[in-house]
């Protein structure tokens, strides 16, 4: 009879470890390193990146992305459709000619523009202070100067879990300040959607497909864009 209990009580437990195996699983130790140079990632990924990895080129950074050390917030190319469909119809509308391709235009304007997803060194999101949208004052995140010297502030959400406040999953941000005299106010903001992505150069952070507009401000990607048209550049 013990053999006979014994016996069952060894089927239930094998029967809970292959339940239990069906919600836990060890993947083992992901390798987060990317082997290849920043602009090699981005050829690899040509689902999100193709477009991206051409503004690169047009934009004369590709000796920055292959050989700089560089961290670089990426956006998708979804941001980049809806920029050249958005600026080509307000383009319509004033009487100028609309892109018909990525290499109309100027290289200067691609410059400016992608400069600010370009930070030096490399950083993970361990290397990024706390924020907290609704306590900036406390967790403000920090301000960066992107490639071009453009403020950017940069910023990890702790969110909460289970009704504790800030230990859950971080998600690391970066936000476009518009008007430096009211450092505070509205913010351009994109989520991370992968972080720390290892490449020979440097680290990438992949921007979420809800990043709208390539540049962070579509009014002065225009504006610059007419400006350009109307010199002759």
């Amino acid at each position: 009879m013990l053999r006979m209990i014994l016996f069952s009580s060894l089927i239930l437990m094998c029967l809970v470890a292959c339940k239990k195996d069906e919600y836990y699983r060890d993947s083992g130790t992901q390798d987060p390193h990317f082997k290849g140079n920043t602009l090699t990632y981005l050829d690899a990924v040509p689902f999100f990146f193709d477009s991206l990895a051409q503004i690169v080129r047009l934009s004369g950074m590709e000796d920055v992305f292959t050989k700089d050390t560089l961290t670089f917030f990426a956006p998708t190319d979804r941001s980049i459709k809806n920029l050249v469909e958005l600026m080509n119809d307000n383009l319509y509308m004033y009487g100028y000619d609309t892109i018909k391709t990525l290499a109309d235009v100027p290289q200067v304007v691609w410059q400016k523009y992608l400069q600010r997803y370009m930070f030096h060194g490399a950083n993970q999101l361990k290397d990024y202070p706390q924020i907290d949208f609704s306590l900036k004052s406390i967790y403000p995140g920090q301000d960066y100067l992107s490639w071009n010297n453009t403020t950017m502030n940069i910023g990890a959400v702790y969110t909460d879990d289970n009704g504790v406040k800030y230990v859950g999953y971080r998600q690391l941000t970066i936000s476009y300040i518009p008007d430096l005299t009211y450092p505070y106010d509205n913010w351009n903001t994109a989520v991370v959607s992968s972080t720390n992505i290892l490449t020979d150069n440097g680290v990438v952070h992949t921007l979420d497909k809800d990043h709208n507009y390539f540049g962070f401000d579509i009014a002065t990607f225009l504006y610059d864009m007419i400006s350009v048209m109307q010199t002759g550049g």
